[in-house]
């Protein structure tokens, strides 16, 4: 599963931590806890494999003078890493979900803490893990903790996104610069991810169907789950597979080349046979231009690196290996680098507290819409020239919604930036793009919630409320600085200071030495 994430310390803009600090450290100093907070954190991935927990301890300090500034993450110890379990199931879709339960009280016992010690968290869920069924009976296992965890299910690109960011190939791409352009190919059980990252971005993503447990096997070697892609591959191949059959050697080399064969196809960015375009599972990668190296991570890469070598049952071996050759002959044209993280990349992480007050101006077009919680923050992107037309903002959001797998089940907040001024038509044009591109989710109940950097919150809910949405739920703030990978609890409007305060949870990725878009020099590295 993927999404709470990896860690990349979300140190903003020009914020950089140098070891000559010159705030004394002695913790109960006054000005150290009103500078600085500590957190115990979570990150539960829960995936159609694998599933683990890693435990981490935060500390924060706050960035800027003003009380209403962020705190940062600036430093991360990782206290605990949970074994890797293989997701148990009760039949062929089915999470077990009281086997899941006890290794999760068992990974907090052996971590040495307790869920009341847990300040926050991320719990990740992807693959078939993500089908309804299982989701819901998931979030129940958390809903005790649920005001503490930021709950995300990973759709194929979100996922493809994640893991680019925790195998280190996004921080990459920064540290080489010019454009350096990096694919990142995530194998799972399941499925397989691929995303391509440039200057700190991933600018392209596509999932297809080849993972090493479409089969699985007991001990016995008899075969105990059978995707149904896992059937369809097998007869491409011309291998006969049932619940309660075996495979032969011969068999599994067969079926993990036919698998590696039609990854490379989509990797190689050709002309893709019907059977290969077939196992898409999104539309494939647009990305047509030079990429300068390739990594794996996930499961399979495990085997592809050469660090695993047991079998699970499946066809990790196999496929590793065929992957592994394929890949070394692909690196003639691409060279093969080594990820950062590897099975551990989807979510490796915790997320971070960050607190700002949104006062400049708010609009809310009812006191009952708030608090809302863990709304996943959308951030579309579209050229800030005049004339703006309201398609424009249209096709940027309704392109952000899709990046982000959001289909309107779940309410999101839009964080638009603005840099247009308070030009009324011009403005009017944006709210007309939103209310378009937003119609489905109004329709389907979901509150509107957008976020400005500008001061042209109120402005906007105005013209939605009164022209264009009338009779929606518009909560419209300014004044709060979100990214991409950031979820928000924005609560109920402080009656005197005419205010909310929103608290912002970023999924954090690996690296400590990147920023947000800047590139920081720091002393000290926080390894795996």
């Amino acid at each position: 599963m993927s999404e709470p994430t990896a860690e990349e310390y979300y140190l903003h803009d020009e914020y950089d931590d140098e070891e000559g600090d010159e705030m004394p450290m002695d913790e109960d100093h006054p000005m150290w806890k009103s500078e600085r907070i500590q957190l115990t954190s979570v990150g539960i991935d829960i995936g159609s494999s694998t599933s683990h927990l890693i435990f981490s301890r935060l500390l924060l300090r706050r960035q800027g003078i003003a009380l209403s500034s962020r705190f940062v993450v600036v430093k991360r110890e990782i206290l605990h890493e949970s074994p890797i379990l293989l997701t148990p199931y009760v039949d062929k879709t089915t999470i077990d979900t009281n086997k899941l339960r006890d290794f999760i009280r068992e990974s907090y016992q052996k971590a040495g803490v307790t869920p009341k010690d847990i300040d926050t968290g991320a719990v990740i869920v992807t693959g078939e893990a993500a089908k309804k069924k299982n989701a819901d009976a998931i979030a129940e296992l958390f809903s005790t903790e649920a005001g503490k965890f930021v709950c995300a299910t990973a759709g194929h690109n979100l996922e493809a996104i994640l893991a680019a960011y925790g195998s280190g190939a996004v921080h990459l791409t920064m540290h080489e610069g010019n454009n350096y352009t990096v694919m990142n190919v995530d194998i799972g059980g399941g499925t397989s991810k691929v995303a391509i990252t440039q200057n700190g971005k991933v600018v392209d993503t596509c999932a297809v169907e080849v993972g090493a447990r479409l089969v699985a096997m007991d001990e016995q070697g008899k075969i105990n789950r059978l995707e149904d892609t896992g059937v369809k591959i097998a007869k491409q191949a011309g291998i006969d597979l049932k619940i309660g059959g075996t495979m032969s050697d011969g068999e599994k080399e067969k079926m993990s080349e036919l698998l590696c064969d039609s990854l490379f196809a989509v990797l190689e960015r050709g002309k893709l046979s019907p059977f290969v375009q077939n196992l898409l599972l999104t539309p494939n990668l647009d990305y047509t231009d030079k990429v300068d190296a390739i990594m794996f991570s996930g499961g399979v890469s495990e085997y592809i690196y050469g660090n695993e070598k047991r079998n699970l049952g499946d066809l990790g071996n196999q496929l590793g290996r065929r992957v592994r050759e394929a890949a070394e002959k692909f690196g003639k044209k691409i060279p093969l680098k080594n990820p950062d993280v590897r099975i551990r990349a989807t979510v490796i992480g915790a997320s971070q507290y960050t607190v700002q007050v949104s006062g400049n101006t708010i609009y809310l077009s009812h006191p009952d819409l708030l608090p809302l919680r863990n709304l996943q923050v959308i951030t579309p992107e579209f050229e800030q020239v005049e004339p703006l037309t309201p398609g424009a903002v249209t096709a940027a959001v309704t392109k952000a919604l899709q990046r982000f797998d959001i289909d309107g089940e779940r309410p999101v907040a839009l964080a638009l930036h603005w840099e247009l001024g308070p030009s009324y038509p011009l403005i009017r044009n944006l709210a007309q793009g939103v209310a378009d591109a937003m119609k489905d989710h109004v329709d389907k109940g979901q509150p509107l919630v957008l976020v400005f950097d500008a001061d042209i919150a109120k402005l906007v809910g105005n013209i939605l409320e009164r022209e264009l949405l009338t009779g929606a739920g518009i909560i419209s703030i300014d004044g709060i600085d979100l990214k991409d990978f950031d979820f928000v609890d924005i609560g109920e409007e402080l009656p005197d200071a005419r205010a909310v305060p929103v608290v912002i949870k970023s999924l954090i990725f690996r690296h400590t030495e990147t920023g947000r878009g800047h590139h920081h020099h720091h002393h000290h590295h926080h390894d795996d």
